[in-house]
Parts: C-alpha cells; sequence; structure tokens
C-alpha cells in the first residue's frame, strides 16, 4: 500500500496583497510548506535567485496580480493550471505554480532546471515536484465541482475544505 502524504492549502501573507492571494501547501509530516521546502533546498546555491522569486511574488500581491507573461503556462497536463514562474534569462531554479486568472496563484515546489534540458521529463526532482502540483490541482478542481472549496467573495482566496491527501 502506498503511502499518503497530507496536505493544507495555506496563505502566505508575506506575498499576499490587494491584487492577488498566494498560497502554498503546507506538508503536514514536515510542517512546512512545499514553498518554504524549496527556499532551504535552493539557498545555499541560488539565494539570489530566491530573493528574485520574492521580490516577483510581492509585486504580484500587491502591485499587479498574476499576469500571465509572469508564468509558463501548460507545465502540467491541459487544463490543469500548473504552470512556472518564468524565470529570468540565464537564471536556473523553476517555482512551479497553480495560476487562478490573476487573483489567485499556489506556490509549490520546483528546483534546478539546467538549460541543457529542454523537458521536466528529463530531471526526475523537477519531475516528482511537477507531478505533486498535478495531483493537487486534479484534488483542487474536484472539490471546486463538488462545492467543497469555493472562491471568497473578493476572488483573492479560498474557502472550505482545504485539506488534499495524495499518494
Amino acid at each position: 500500500m502506498k503511502n499518503n502524504t497530507q496536505y493544507q492549502l495555506v496563505k502566505l501573507d508575506q506575498f499576499s496583497g490587494k491584487m492577488a492571494g498566494i498560497y502554498s501547501f503546507l506538508k503536514k509530516s514536515e510542517q512546512k510548506t512545499l514553498f518554504d521546502i524549496f527556499v532551504e533546498e535552493n539557498k545555499n546555491l541560488f539565494l539570489s535567485e530566491l530573493k528574485d522569486i520574492f521580490v516577483r511574488l510581492q509585486i504580484i500581491g500587491n502591485d499587479t496580480g498574476a499576469r500571465e507573461q509572469y508564468f509558463k503556462l501548460f507545465e502540467g497536463k491541459p487544463g490543469d493550471g500548473v504552470c512556472a514562474l518564468y524565470d529570468l534569462p540565464g537564471k536556473k531554479l523553476r517555482l512551479y505554480c497553480i495560476r487562478y486568472g490573476a487573483t489567485l496563484v499556489i506556490v509549490g515546489g520546483g528546483g534546478y532546471k539546467s538549460k541543457e534540458i529542454r523537458t521536466l521529463q528529463e530531471n526526475e526532482k523537477l519531475k516528482r515536484e511537477n507531478t505533486i502540483m498535478v495531483k493537487l490541482s486534479n484534488d483542487i478542481s474536484q472539490k471546486i465541482k463538488e462545492r467543497e472549496i469555493i472562491f471568497s467573495d473578493d476572488g483573492y482566496g479560498l474557502t472550505g475544505n482545504l485539506t488534499f491527501n495524495i499518494t
């Protein structure tokens, strides 16, 4: 039998603002969000890139919203909303997200993506992180369809059953 991992969707107040809500998944077994784990894994080698990501998330949350041009779309399966926060030329970190219009972004994990590889399937770490986001995105979509999760009145958040189990 495969192990289930439980996640809770939580708002990242340090990035959320008047233009967009920024969320991540809290991995219950570690009591850290997927974004926190991403930061810890990459802070020693890619601190300046992480700082760029922090600034971009604050701009999305407070100034511009989640404009489509900030994201590389279709990083999962068609229709699941999984994308990657665009990196700047020469940068090496890939951060997977789920984007709901311009007002809500869920950041997950990711990692180093060499410019020599063309697809995430060529990198086991990126493939694993992407698969987690695809599964969680599918679960969110199902819960929205079943009205277990609804968008908040302002469109910047989600309420309802925000706990997810994936294998």
